[in-house]
């Protein structure tokens, strides 16, 4: 009986739970509060910051950062806006942090806290480029892939217990399943992200893009360069779970018709 309880709570909020994601129409099923999602952000995104504080804010690079993460989150929101989706940033409020590791490495949590690894801009080497990775893993929040996967992990390691249950009653749980997805270490928000995910974000990234005013097509200059920054033995971060090839430029080529359809109306 308790199987079958399980089993009936876990369709119910399944169908509850289930959505769209924006631009690419794919059904996704996120069993998580969002907001759940964006208070454990904000803690081990502040937890971060004091242990890797930010480049100063009249640094020329981290100026930078700033201008182009406030331009794609400005596009984010306007997409938003036209699609009848704003209520999908609710709790979001955007920052952008650039901070000295070597690592060829940027991320954005859940709720819109962003941070750039000074090893990226070598490789970005404009700011499209960056504009195109910001894009990227803003998308990966907007999304939700994180909550996602979380709800995946959630449906396996809850067992026989009703999904309602498990949210409300087992918290260490969730915190335990966002510590593991997101690598709550140096790495922090190393979501192991599916290929999925990673066309997903692509795809999303570049109408983000496109929408705040830089050329899409720079994203296959960008993944190039990303491709050859990692052929040592260690690949860079944001390749580590989905080594860049050529699929990956040839969906981003044939998606750019599309993305360029929303540049085209900033001339």
């Amino acid at each position: 009986m308790k199987k079958k309880t399980a089993l009936i709570g876990v369709l119910v909020l399944t169908l509850v739970a289930c959505q769209k994601v924006p631009i690419t129409g794919r059904r996704q099923v996120s069993l998580i509060p969002e907001s759940e999602m964006i208070g454990m952000s904000l803690t081990s995104y502040k937890d971060f910051l004091t242990k890797t504080p930010p480049v100063a804010t009249n640094d020329a690079n981290s100026q930078m950062v700033k201008r182009v993460g406030t331009n794609i989150a400005q596009a984010v929101d306007i997409y938003m806006k036209q699609q009848g989706l704003s209520s999908r940033l609710a709790g979001y409020k955007w920052e952008f942090n650039l901070v000295n590791d070597n690592s060829v490495n940027a991320w954005c949590m859940p709720g819109g806290k962003v941070v750039v690894y000074t090893g990226l801009l070598p490789v970005t080497q404009n700011e499209t480029a960056l504009a195109c990775v910001l894009g990227h893993e803003i998308a990966h929040a907007v999304a939700r892939h994180g909550n996602e996967r979380m709800s995946q992990g959630l449906v396996v390691q809850a067992g026989g217990i009703a999904l309602n249950v498990a949210l409300s009653q087992k918290t260490q749980l969730t915190r335990d399943l966002f510590a593991q997805s997101y690598g709550i270490t140096s790495q922090l928000g190393m979501l192991k992200y599916s290929r999925v995910h990673e066309s997903e974000a692509d795809k999303m990234g570049l109408v983000f893009m496109a929408i705040a005013g830089y050329n899409p097509q720079e994203a296959v200059s960008f993944w190039e360069r990303m491709a050859k920054s990692s052929t040592g033995n260690k690949p860079n971060e944001l390749l580590s779970t989905h080594p860049s090839d050529q699929t990956r430029i040839a969906d981003i080529k044939a998606f750019l018709p599309q993305a360029m359809k929303y540049y085209n109306t900033k001339k």
